[in-house]
């Protein structure tokens, strides 16, 4: 075929495939609808799977959920203890204490022991003391589970807090001291959460070096005598075991270990406002934005408007929602901005608003946020609003519920916290019954627009205009890491 011929076929091929794909697009076009105009099938109801609970003579409350999909079984162990309860002078204590208890190894098997079993079947042992709860899981295959389960028993009831295993964890402690300041995101939460509970609250409290350095040995013996025993525990167990079986397991495991008769459920520390207001500033002369939270002392999940709270949440957030459109897309101020009620189960959490901005556009962002939040007390929401905002919470309902260990683990926290079992169903319910008065009444009681407390992170030179403009005292907040004792670096 001659070159003439082989262009003009060419030609042909390319305006065919034009012809095609223009077509299509015309199609796809007229075929294509405005997101809200899509129309989805009803959201299958949730049900939970079969679980069975029961209480050994020690007191150990166990959950099995039995799931056969995979052959593989897993299990936590929730531990009613925390860093809220550590004393303030060692604070890390709790994290340390979790940490050891597995890498120490156990009065059974080293380190090195304990490790290589659990590697060679592609199994884990893990245990962590956050700020309100204690936890300790195991990872296993079905075939693996009675040797798995006989490590996760080992370490929960004989650690030996091996010294060099501490003086590890603590070096890695002083290394996150060492590096907090890093992110001023990181310093913006840090420290917005000391303005709300109080430096000294266990609730706003951080590690230091010299309480890194008070930490001995003895204290994590002790930390862990005091709170780990069977009648401070829950056990769950979730995957493809025989429920007869995994019962006779659990009770050759742990069923020997005797209850602690003179265990008292620790008392809750008390919470109060730190601060009912103020502008407060932490410098950093390197960045180019701010870093922005406002907000004051918030409240708990089984308040009985947490799911309008919920609702209120929706209307204020994501896509569509009043600070997206008004401060990110309408003002231009920020590429992030948020603003949330966000409860805890057993103490006050926090309403919180914020997000990044431009140095010169701070001012600005914190107004808009005040505005907004006086707004949604002032406005009702609309119908289009209210519908978005309960159509979002309730289809993420069922993402709750993706997997067996996920119910399982949701069931176990509530009873942990005293939470009745079918909480979130009646959350569930209360958010489809929430209306729009129920919106503005809760932003009413619950909101408070002349107590936000206001942090900024940034860069004061380039903050323009300046923080003065928001209150006639702006606090300065200086995070310079306090240098560990003299004596105690030799």
């Amino acid at each position: 075929m001659g070159k003439g011929k082989k262009f003009i076929m060419a030609l042909v091929a390319v305006f065919a495939f034009l012809a095609v794909t223009f077509n299509f697009s015309l199609t796809a076009t007229a075929a294509a609808k405005h997101y809200t105009e899509l129309q989805f099938a009803p959201l299958p109801e949730v049900k939970l799977p079969k679980y069975e609970r029961f209480v050994l003579q020690n007191g150990l409350v166990v959950y099995l959920m039995e799931d056969r999909e995979l052959p593989l079984i897993g299990g936590t162990a929730l531990v009613r203890t925390g860093s809220r309860w550590e004393p303030a002078d060692k604070v890390g204590l709790a994290g340390s204490t979790g940490g050891v208890m597995r890498t120490g190894g156990t009065k059974q098997h080293s380190p090195d022991d304990l490790n290589e079993i659990l590697e060679q079947r592609a199994a884990s042992v893990e245990v962590n003391i956050g700020e309100a709860a204690g936890s300790a899981s195991f990872e296993a295959l079905s075939e693996d589970v009675e040797t798995v389960f006989g490590l996760f028993a080992e370490v929960l009831r004989s650690p030996v807090f091996a010294q060099a295993k501490l003086d590890l964890a603590k070096t890695q402690a002083k290394g996150g001291i060492a590096r907090r300041n890093d992110d001023p995101d990181d310093i913006a939460n840090r420290e917005f959460r000391k303005l709300i509970y109080g430096k000294d609250s266990p609730y706003g409290r951080i590690t230091e070096y010299a309480t890194v350095n008070a930490i001995a040995r003895e204290d994590l013996v002790q930390f862990h005598q005091k709170y780990f025993h069977p009648n401070n525990m829950i056990l769950g167990i979730v995957g493809d075991f025989d429920s007869k079986k995994m019962r006779s397991l659990i009770q050759a495991k742990l069923g020997n270990w005797a209850r602690n008769p003179k265990f008292t459920k620790p008392t809750l520390p008390a919470v109060s406002p730190a601060n009912t207001g103020g502008v407060f500033f932490v410098n950093q002369p390197q960045l180019t934005q701010s870093s922005i939270l406002v907000g004051h002392l918030g409240g708990k999940f089984d308040n009985p408007d947490y799911a309008a709270l919920d609702v209120l949440n929706g209307v204020l957030n994501g896509f569509g929602g009043r600070l997206f459109n008004e401060v990110r897309s309408r003002q231009g101020l920020a590429y992030s901005v948020y603003g949330y009620w966000s409860p805890r189960f057993d103490y006050p959490g926090m309403f919180m608003a914020g997000g990044q901005t431009r140095s010169d556009a701070t001012v600005q962002f914190v107004k808009a946020l005040q505005a907004e939040i006086k707004r949604i007390q002032a406005q009702p929401v609309t119908a289009e609003e209210l519908t978005r905002a309960k159509e979002s919470t309730l289809n993420s309902f069922v993402f709750n519920f993706q997997d067996p260990s996920q119910t399982l683990s949701r069931l176990m926290r509530y009873e942990y916290y005293g939470y009745p079992a079918d909480f979130l169903f009646r959350y569930q319910k209360a958010v489809a019954a929430t209306t729009i008065a129920d919106v503005q009444r809760v932003a009413k009681q619950y909101l408070k627009p002349d107590n936000l407390v206001t942090l900024v992170v940034g860069n004061q030179s380039a903050i323009q205009p300046p923080l003065t403009q928001l209150a006639s005292q702006v606090t300065p907040i200086d995070v310079t890491i306090p240098s560990p004792p003299q004596q105690a670096q030799n």
